[in-house]
């Protein structure tokens, strides 16, 4: 006769956990770190104008380091925005249509960044 202790526990959903808690707290540190990074290129001698602005964003590496931390804005708001429809929003069908929306409008966001880098 087998003995069983304990509950039974029944394990449902897609086991995000781990692995979005990580991605958002990765992605909220390179997005502080950029932002610290900008604030000093800013407070530097010199007055601030779109000249300033402009040889900020004109160097390839830092066109290349904003689009990695729009990337990971873009990452960190389908993580939160998922989890919001997931938890909130009961209807499949509502909630896929929410979900396809989402992403569509961060790709769109995603090609407005690198015509924008890409245009200084």
């Amino acid at each position: 006769m087998a003995q069983n202790f304990g509950s039974k526990r029944t394990v449902v959903g897609a086991h995000y956990g781990l692995r979005d808690w990580l991605a958002q707290r990765i992605t909220a540190a390179l997005m502080a770190l950029f932002t610290l990074a900008l604030i000093v290129q800013i407070l530097l001698p010199g007055e601030m104008g779109y000249d300033k602005w402009a040889g900020i964003f004109s160097r390839q590496w830092m066109k290349v380091l904003t689009f990695v931390v729009i990337v990971s804005l873009l990452y960190h708001v389908w993580v939160g925005m998922r989890d919001v429809w997931m938890d909130y929003v009961k209807p499949v069908a509502v909630r896929l249509v929410l979900q396809v929306f989402t992403i569509v409008w961060l790709t769109g966001c995603a090609g407005w960044a690198i015509q924008v880098l890409w245009r200084l």
